[in-house]
């Protein structure tokens, strides 16, 4: 048995299914953990939706923010971006399945000294204080009809740093952009949301959140997706996955047993046919 980390999927099908063929995964005795973003931006997102959901408990997978936008899509909250590729999903027979099947996925999973997330944890967040902010989150989205009221509120930058005293929309609000958003912050976990780019080229005042000092969750090995500007980084308590299939780069997975790295070349050029 083997368990095998991946990273963003964004509807690239084509490269999740040669990558599971290049690690030889089998579903009756491997698992799979995905870090978000499984789909949007390429080019076959309701087929890799159904696949992960078919896999059953062969898979676990965290939320993303792409997978959030189609939550927010769907409910009508907001238009699709110009550069979406959801309608299939919102157009397919069983559209609501499979939406609330995406409901029900965490926003952290911890599990034998790992802790997969989409995007980071803020500095003052041990694991035990993070999986019971992720719990609270996932509350919300799986609540039924309730469900809309907190999506509906979901976006924004504001507040930008987590308070215990926090409550309410604003705290889920923290919380989701921490897990799902954040690349940058200050050593006091300040999010700032403007900037993509590598990690040696932080805002002024800002780093990287996985580099502040002495951030209470460095005990834990972190793993995450979410910035294709990082790429692929193995080191001792963090593995980063997003190695930007997306945007023709690799489709990247680590075996966490022995950290080995396997890859997949993206299938298409970004601005090809494929990627509208």
């Amino acid at each position: 048995m083997a368990t095998y980390a991946i990273g963003d999927l964004q509807g690239c099908f084509k490269e999740l299914q040669q990558l599971l063929e290049k690690i030889q995964f089998n579903p009756d005795a491997d698992k799979l953990w995905l870090v978000g973003d499984l789909v949007n931006r390429g080019p076959d997102s309701l087929a890799t939706l159904r696949w992960v959901k078919s896999m059953g408990d062969s898979v676990i997978c965290v939320l993303g923010n792409h997978d959030l936008t189609l939550l927010v899509v769907a409910a009508g909250i907001m238009p699709p971006h110009r550069n979406d590729t959801i309608h299939d999903i919102l157009e397919a027979p069983d559209r609501e399945e499979l939406l609330h099947w995406l409901r029900q996925q965490r926003l952290l999973h911890v599990e034998n000294g790992f802790a997969m997330v989409h995007a980071g944890l803020l500095p003052q967040w041990s694991i035990a204080k993070a999986q019971a902010l992720a719990h609270e989150v996932e509350t919300a989205l799986r609540g039924g009809e309730q469900h809309t009221a907190f999506i509906a509120q979901m976006y924004g930058n504001h507040p930008d740093h987590w308070e215990d005293e926090l409550h309410g929309l604003g705290r889920l609000r923290v919380i989701t952009n921490a897990m799902t958003r954040m690349r940058f912050c200050t050593p006091r976990g300040e999010m700032e949301f403007v900037h993509k780019g590598k990690p040696d080229q932080p805002p002024s005042g800002y780093m990287p959140w996985f580099q502040v000092p002495e951030r209470a969750s460095r005990d834990t090995t972190l793993i995450c997706g979410h910035w294709s500007a990082l790429g692929l980084r193995v080191e001792n308590n963090f593995i980063a996955l997003d190695s930007g299939c997306l945007w023709g780069g690799q489709l990247s997975a680590v075996r966490l047993e022995d950290r080995q790295v396997f890859q997949i070349p993206c299938q298409g050029l970004p601005g090809s046919k494929r990627w509208q």
